[in-house]
């Protein structure tokens, strides 16, 4: 999907017969039906005090899809992903209203364990952040403090499938010891993301992943994100929208904390629905 077209009003495609409308999205997710999402929200709702950041939004996450959350700075599109493993329980005088599962459980639940939620759906965030520690015990950090591994070489095996699977393994295997900091940007970015896929999440959450690194490091994260799709939910916001027709099958578009559409990405970007979608897409503002 790479270098998807942004196609003006004028030469826009005409659309295609309206396919069933999503419980999820309304109006905004006309023909985005994802079956048995691994995450759901449902009218979610986000307020920092007074401020009303996330304004109803219902949205489905599908197993083995990347969704990519487009949108101008503000729009809301960070605050809801923090919703999702409850990052905003850290920030004071959040309030978060509405309804979020995870296969099917209320991840607000008074009863759920948010350290065990947020192993299940793990984040990397916009600047790489390794613990400073050995790039070993930055991805043994969450197996070791939720009991993944009987021994040493259990630990091991996690350690190297974990790097392996963030595309890190050669470059790294034999400098273990050293310093997670000691890596490059976009290496410290892919020892992330191992660290968060070493605890086996369901679902793995992107704030602009790949905003603070080079062409080529960025490259290497958005070929790693379509390898770990196979395995893996991902929901990604990007500023990007060229990373996002590349890298998601679904694109969500906010604006002003609110989400004005959702669908498959070649159809938000080539036959936008909305006509704010089609302004944002065709750089009339953002």
């Amino acid at each position: 999907m790479e270098g998807l077209p942004l196609v003006p009003p004028s030469a826009a495609v005409p659309p295609a017969p309206a396919a069933p409308v999503n419980e999820a999205a309304g109006a905004a997710g006309v023909g985005d039906v994802v079956h048995s999402p691994v995450m759901t929200a449902r009218h979610v709702n986000v307020f920092y005090g007074g401020k009303h950041a996330v304004k109803n939004v219902s949205l489905d996450i599908g197993r083995n899809q990347v969704l990519s959350m487009i949108g101008p700075s503000g729009c809301g599109k960070s605050t809801f992903l923090r919703c999702l493993n409850r990052m905003n329980d850290t920030i004071a005088h959040a309030r978060v209203d509405g309804s979020i599962t995870l296969d099917g459980q209320d991840i607000y639940d008074r009863r759920q364990d948010v350290a065990q939620l947020r192993a299940r759906v793990g984040i990397v965030f916009q600047k790489p952040t390794p613990f400073p520690q050995s790039i070993y015990a930055n991805v043994a950090y969450g197996p070791r403090i939720h009991g993944l591994a009987r021994n040493r070489s259990d630990m091991d095996e996690i350690v190297s499938s974990s790097l392996q699977r963030a595309g890190l393994w050669d470059e790294v295997k034999d400098r273990l010891s050293q310093l997670g900091t000691s890596l490059s940007g976009g290496q410290q970015q892919r020892l992330c993301i191992a660290r968060t896929i070493a605890v086996s999440p369901e679902v793995i959450l992107m704030d602009e992943p790949t905003s603070a690194l080079d062409p080529i490091a960025s490259a290497k994260v958005e070929d790693l994100i379509d390898e770990l799709r196979a395995n893996y939910a991902i929901v990604i916001v990007t500023h990007n929208m060229q990373q996002a027709a590349r890298v998601s099958q679904r694109t969500a578009y906010f604006h002003l904390g609110d989400l004005v559409e959702v669908g498959p990405t070649d159809r938000v970007f080539t036959n936008p629905q909305q006509k704010l979608t089609e302004d944002y897409i065709t750089g009339r503002f953002g």
